[in-house]
C-alpha cells in the first residue's frame, strides 16, 4: 500500500528542486533528523488532540437516541469495510503528495473520517457507563505504539519485508470483513487479535520507513500515514475489550 516516495520526482524543475533540497532522512545531519521527527510526532500528537476534540463536538451536538440507531444499524459493518478501504488509500495518495496544503488538507479530512467511524461505537460506551473501557484501549494503544517505536529506533533491524505481509495481510482481512458482512458471520476475537497483530506491523514498518525513507520535508505525510495505522491498532483493541462489559479488572 505504498510506493517509491523517490518516484515520479524527476520531471520538471519543481520535482528537481525537490528532490534536490530535501535529503533522504537516514543520509541527513542529526539536527536535521531531530527536526524531522520532532515535527512527525508532534503532527501525530495533534492529529490525536484534533479526533478527541471532534469526538466531544459530536457527542454533545448528536442526541443519544440517533447514536443508539447509528450503532444497531446494519449498515455499519459495510461502513467498516468503506472506511478501512477509503482511508487506506486516501492516507496512501495523500502521503505522498508534494503540496503542503494537501498534506494538511488530507490530514484534516482523514481525522475528520476516523472521528465519524468512531463516534457510535464511544457514545455507546459513555452512554452505558463503559469509560474504563476506552481508557484500557487508550492505554494499551499508546503502550504498544511506544514499544513499537522504540524497538525501531533503538536497533537498526530491517522491516522492509513487512511491505509484502502487510499488502496481504489487508486484503485478506478484508475479505473476512465482507464475507462476515455478506454471510451474516461475526469474524470473532481471533480475528480482532491478528487485526492487533496487524496494525502493530504497519506500525513497525511505518516507523522504519520514517526512520530511512521519507525526506526531511514528508513529516506531515508521515505524520497522516502513522495515525492511520494507530488508529487502527485502537478500533481493534476497543473491540476485544468490549466484548468484557467492563475490560480488563
Amino acid at each position: 500500500m505504498d510506493s517509491n516516495y523517490n518516484s515520479g520526482y524527476n520531471k520538471g524543475s519543481y520535482n528537481f528542486h525537490y528532490q534536490k533540497d530535501n535529503k533522504l532522512v537516514a543520509y541527513s545531519t542529526e539536527s536535521e533528523r531531530a527536526a524531522f521527527y520532532r515535527k512527525t510526532y508532534t503532527h501525530v500528537a495533534l492529529a490525536i488532540l484534533a479526533f478527541i476534540l471532534v469526538e466531544t463536538a459530536l457527542f454533545r451536538l448528536i442526541p443519544p437516541y440517533f447514536i443508539e440507531d447509528m450503532f444497531a444499524a446494519p449498515f455499519i459493518a459495510f461502513f467498516e469495510v468503506g472506511i478501512l478501504l477509503l482511508g487506506s488509500f486516501m492516507a496512501t495518495k495523500w502521503s505522498h503528495s508534494l503540496n503542503k496544503n494537501t498534506l494538511y488538507l488530507g490530514l484534516g479530512f482523514y481525522v475528520l473520517l476516523e472521528a465519524i467511524f468512531f463516534f457510535p461505537f464511544i457514545g455507546a460506551a459513555v452512554m452505558m457507563s463503559y469509560t474504563e473501557v476506552l481508557w484500557q484501549a487508550v492505554i494499551i494503544t499508546l503502550s504498544l505504539f511506544t514499544g513499537i517505536t522504540t524497538v525501531v529506533f533503538m536497533t537498526r533491524l530491517d522491516f522492509s519485508f513487512l511491505r509484502s505481509v502487510l499488502i496481504i495481510g489487508g486484503f485478506l482481512s478484508l475479505g473476512l470483513i465482507v464475507a462476515g458482512v455478506l454471510f451474516g458471520n461475526d469474524v470473532g476475537l481471533w480475528f480482532s487479535i491478528g487485526m492487533v497483530a496487524f496494525a502493530a506491523g504497519s506500525i513497525l514498518y511505518e516507523t522504519y520507513r520514517i526512520k530511512n525513507k521519507y525526506t526531511t520535508e514528508q513529516y506531515v505525510g508521515a505524520a497522516l500515514q502513522l495515525f492511520a495505522s494507530v488508529m487502527v491498532l485502537f478500533w481493534y483493541v476497543l473491540k476485544i475489550l468490549s466484548r468484557f462489559p467492563r475490560g480488563l479488572r
